[in-house]
């Protein structure tokens, strides 16, 4: 593993900045701690894993809290991280405007927000779904908060390949909250959202690289180069190719997802392929990186519309 240590000066917020007191604050201070964006994606994740797993026909109750307990989960995750990152947060021109670098929110407020959500979720879940996926989106939360937030984020290149782990676990919350045992076609899933992660981030640290050199923290791309992080992007979409065509070959997707997703891959790895081949830069990963959401979005919104509704996969 190789070591990176972060260096920079610690800034303080301007006069006229000064962080408020608890629960002064915001509701878009406040939501923006919880990474709407992120969250949502993630909880997108984890109702196609229920739809999945109840073959179509989910308990719309249990669906609800269990995507509720999700949202509180993963939001009370970002928060925690925003509140852990003020000070690499502050030294970029990305991040710096966030509620806790510029003083909006406190870091002790945002600790205690995030860890609230986090535990109401867990909990959540625990009593209306399944103690399986309360122990899942707890682990999930560990990985992102504790392992990537706290320590390899700081420390070393691995970062976005370790932090997707979390990333992948919200199918397979969904799949345990129905009562479903954690089979292949869960692990499928799990896959697909893996493979898919650090593409998505490696095209993002890209763009971002003189940022997080700035703030001395160890992206790919910093440590590395572009060239490096490159060819990573090349490897993980020729995985994620193949993965993602695993319910075809297993008969539980139809065709119409078999061509939307073979177009999808087709469209990807072509994109891929330019990266290493020619030298492709900002442009280039801004396009992988908008590429890679519509890719996801599309591919899960596929599975749930296009697999067999009668039989749970």
């Amino acid at each position: 593993m190789d070591r990176f240590s972060v260096s920079g000066p610690e800034v303080r917020p301007e006069r006229g900045s000064l962080e408020k007191p608890a629960f002064i604050i915001g509701w878009r201070d406040a939501l923006s701690l919880t990474k709407p964006g992120i969250n949502l994606s993630n909880t997108w994740a984890c109702f196609v894993g229920y739809w999945l797993a109840t073959g179509g026909a989910p308990d719309p109750k249990q669906l609800a809290l269990t995507l509720l307990g999700m949202l509180l989960v993963v939001g009370g995750s970002c928060a925690l991280n925003n509140g852990i990152d003020r000070d690499l947060d502050r030294l970029m021109e990305r991040t710096k405007d966030r509620p806790v670098p510029a003083g909006r929110i406190s870091r002790e407020t945002a600790g205690m927000l995030g860890g609230l959500l986090t535990v109401g979720g867990v909990v959540l879940l625990h009593i209306t779904a399944a103690p399986l996926a309360a122990w899942l989106a707890m682990a999930g939360s560990f990985l992102y908060v504790v392992v990537y937030t706290l320590w390899l984020k700081r420390v070393s290149s691995i970062n976005t390949v370790v932090g997707s782990l979390s990333g992948a676990i919200p199918p397979l919350v969904g799949w345990a909250a129905s009562g479903a045992s954690l089979d292949l076609s869960a692990w499928i899933l799990f896959a697909i959202l893996f493979l898919w992660q650090p593409p998505h981030f490696f095209a993002l640290a890209m763009l971002k690289a003189e940022d997080y050199r700035k703030a001395g923290v160890p992206m790919l791309p910093v440590v590395k180069g572009a060239k490096a992080t490159q060819k990573q992007i090349l490897l993980f979409v020729a995985l994620l190719v193949p993965a993602s065509l695993l319910p075809v070959m297993r008969g539980e997707a139809g065709m119409a997802y078999a061509a939307i997703t073979g177009l999808l891959n087709t469209g990807y790895l072509a994109c891929a392929l330019r990266g290493p081949m020619h030298g492709a830069g900002k442009d280039w990963a801004r396009g992988m990186f908008r590429y890679s959401l519509v890719y996801l979005t599309v591919v899960l919104t596929a599975l749930a519309a296009f697999s067999p509704l009668s039989v749970p996969i």
